[in-house]
């Protein structure tokens, strides 16, 4: 399979859209997690309750047209290779908890892969809404469309008191995660995230890596989510959240610009040895992949390289992950083989953004 087609297959369509603020917010997220009244959490479930929970969404949900969404597709986790499972973590569809499930969990997809529904995860249904960008209040209103949609078919586990109920005490209430994914290199270049990351905590919020909680933030790339979920309504965490976010936007601006004041030489030489590495290495490991495409996408966002699509980061982050290696190489893979694919992917991936130039300039002259 060509790169070419292996990218158009392998991204989700929803990740080539631009959205607000996009050089800085990559993706706007919005899950809900809901359990289903007169069936026991998924922790303690019988095999034969999740299997019936898997049938109710095939039969009223597959093949099925909504407004705005189109049809879904119903995954099968005990049906996927192991492969496919990582490719679907690394993707943001499906949780780590859930790739594990042995039995009847499930997922299903829309079209565009910017909502996927999590079933028999840690709780019976978890939504999950993706938007490019800074589009939180856009992502909530599509899970509420979502949520009340399921509701037409089942009743939901839900205490006037205490709010919806959820395995987990922590998602009690709402039982809502609003989430963005932040490139923030100017902030860390400038030595202030160390400072930034504890006051977020004080505010109910918490930052994480890419792939959540317990994960490192790989190419300086941040998560920032809301910790509470009890005792406000979903828009007051929402702005609550959004509140923060046009805090660091304006922050991380800010860092870009003094850096360029104070350093520029320094940021451009930085910049283009980053570029080099990606451009001509024949090996290159995870984390300084992440960091090189981190500066070269801050790079382009700051106007020094002109020929590369600012949606660089966004793919490659994704694509040069483990699964995707191996989806690409056809199997299993050591983690050498893995470096020396990653840097072939990487060389292939930006001669393309090279040729791509090259025939934009050309149809320009004739």
């Amino acid at each position: 399979m060509s790169l070419q087609r292996f990218i158009e297959q392998a991204i989700s369509p929803w990740m080539s859209q631009e959205g607000p603020d996009s050089d800085i917010v990559l993706s706007s997220r919005i899950r809900l997690a809901r359990n289903i009244e007169n069936y026991q959490f998924p922790i303690i479930t019988s095999n034969e309750e999740a299997k019936e929970i898997i049938q109710l969404f095939e039969e009223q949900f597959v093949d099925q047209t909504y407004d705005g969404v189109g049809k879904f597709e119903l995954l099968k986790i005990n049906e996927l290779q192991p492969i496919e499972k990582r490719v679907l973590v690394e993707k943001h569809l499906i949780s780590p908890h859930l790739a594990e499930d042995t039995n009847y969990g499930g997922c299903l997809l829309s079209e565009n892969e910017a909502i996927s529904i999590m079933i028999n995860e840690e709780d019976h249904i978890r939504i999950q809404c993706l938007f490019p960008g800074f589009q939180l209040t856009e992502s909530l209103q599509e899970a509420n469309k979502l949520d009340d949609l399921i509701e037409q078919y089942v009743d939901y586990a839900f205490d006037e008191k205490r709010g919806y109920l959820t395995s987990c005490p922590t998602n009690v209430g709402t039982g809502m995660r609003a989430s963005v994914m932040m490139h923030l290199p100017g902030l860390v270049m400038t030595q202030q995230m160390s400072r930034i990351i504890p006051a977020i905590n004080q505010l109910g919020l918490v930052v994480r890596g890419i792939y959540g909680e317990g994960s490192e933030a790989l190419g300086n790339i941040f998560q920032i989510s809301n910790q509470m979920t009890l005792g406000k309504t979903e828009e007051d965490i929402v702005e609550d959240l959004k509140s923060v976010v046009q805090q660091l936007i304006v922050q991380e601006r800010s860092a870009r610009e003094a850096l360029v004041k104070t350093s520029q030489l320094q940021l451009e030489d930085r910049v283009y040895r980053s570029f080099g590495v990606l451009a001509h290495s024949r090996i290159i490991e995870s984390k300084e992949a992440a960091r090189c495409l981190s500066d070269v996408r801050l790079g382009i966002d700051l106007g020094f390289i002109n020929d590369i699509s600012s949606n660089i980061l966004n793919e490659l982050m994704i694509l040069t992950q483990p699964g995707f290696l191996q989806q690409y190489a056809g199997g299993p893979l050591r983690p050498t083989e893995r470096d020396m694919r990653r840097a072939t992917l990487i060389r292939e991936r930006l001669n393309m953004e090279k040729q791509n130039s090259l025939d934009d300039e050309g149809g320009k002259t004739i």
